[in-house]
C-alpha cells in the first residue's frame, strides 16, 4: 500500500509552501517544523520529505540547522533537498541528520558529480528528483528549465544505478489540482526498476488512493494538509489501515 511522506519546506527557518514553485506565491504557516515533524511522528509516520526552498534558490544548502533539529529531535527517517549542489553540501546534509539526499538540478548540471555520489553513498541513500515542467526536466528551484525529456533523463540515470525518484509534476505542485496519476503509471511502465515517489497536486485523500490504485509506492504530500484538506485523523486511519 502506498506510503504517506509528509513535505516540510523551509524558508528562513519556517514551514511554507509555494504555488507552482513560484517564490512571490508563497504561503507561511507559522509552525515550527520541528513540532510538526514531531506530530507527523506520533501519527504513525516514518518518512519525512524536507525541502530547503532558500538552498535551492542560492545554489548551496542553507537551513540545515532546521533539518538537524528535525534529525535529532524525532526518529523519523528525512529525505532531504534543496541545495544540494557539492561535495560539501552532501556532508553537511548528512551530518545534519538526513538518512537521504535528492539531487535535482545537480544531475543536470553536473552529472558527474551526482554519480559520483551515487557510488560513494548507494543507491538506497540518493535519489533522483525529477521535476518536470511540460515533460522537460526544471532546475534551480524549479525556476529554470532544461533541454531533457524526463524519458531520456531517467533512462540515463537508470542505466547508471539510480533506483529512487522523487517526481514533481510542476504544474500541479501546490495547486491542489490532483496528482500526475498518467505521468507517474507511464513512468513506472517504462522504468519497473525505480522506485517512484510522486509529489505535486494531492488535495486529498482521494487523490492518495487513486495513486494507490496506480501502483505508486510512495507519495509527498504537503499543502493538502497545511491547508485542511487532509486532516491529521484522516493520516492517522489511512497510516493504520495500510499496516
Amino acid at each position: 500500500m502506498i506510503e504517506l511522506v509528509p513535505a516540510i519546506d523551509i524558508i528562513g527557518g519556517q514551514l511554507v509552501r509555494l504555488q507552482q514553485g513560484d517564490y512571490a506565491a508563497k504561503t507561511e504557516y507559522g509552525r515550527d517544523p520541528l513540532d510538526v515533524a514531531k506530530q507527523y511522528e506520533d501519527i504513525g509516520v516514518r518518512r519525512l520529505h524536507v525541502v530547503d526552498l532558500d538552498g535551492a534558490k542560492g545554489g548551496h544548502i542553507v537551513n540545515h540547522k532546521t533539518l538537524e533539529r528535525i534529525a535529532s529531535g524525532t526518529n523519523l527517517v528525512v529525505d532531504f533537498g534543496g541545495g544540494v549542489k557539492s561535495d560539501d553540501d552532501v556532508r553537511i546534509a548528512f551530518e545534519s541528520g538526513a538518512q537521504m539526499i535528492t539531487g535535482g538540478s545537480i544531475a543536470v548540471q553536473k552529472p558527474e558529480m551526482f554519480l559520483a555520489w551515487l557510488e560513494k553513498y548507494g543507491a538506497d541513500r540518493i535519489i533522483l528528483g525529477a521535476d518536470i515542467k511540460s515533460g522537460k526536466i526544471a532546475i534551480t528551484g524549479w525556476l529554470e528549465t532544461g533541454d531533457a525529456t524526463w524519458q531520456a533523463f531517467l533512462k540515463r540515470y537508470v542505466d547508471s544505478g539510480v533506483r529512487q525518484v522523487i517526481s514533481t509534476d510542476i504544474s500541479r505542485d501546490g495547486m491542489l489540482s490532483g496528482p500526475a496519476v498518467d505521468l507517474y503509471r507511464d513512468m513506472m511502465a517504462q522504468f519497473p526498476e525505480l522506485h517512484v515517489t510522486a509529489s505535486g497536486g494531492v488535495s486529498g485523500m482521494a487523490d492518495v488512493i487513486a495513486l494507490d490504485k496506480a501502483g505508486v509506492p510512495d507519495v509527498i504530500v504537503g499543502k493538502a494538509i497545511y491547508e485542511g484538506r487532509i486532516s491529521i485523523d484522516e493520516m492517522k486511519d489511512f497510516i493504520k489501515s495500510s499496516r
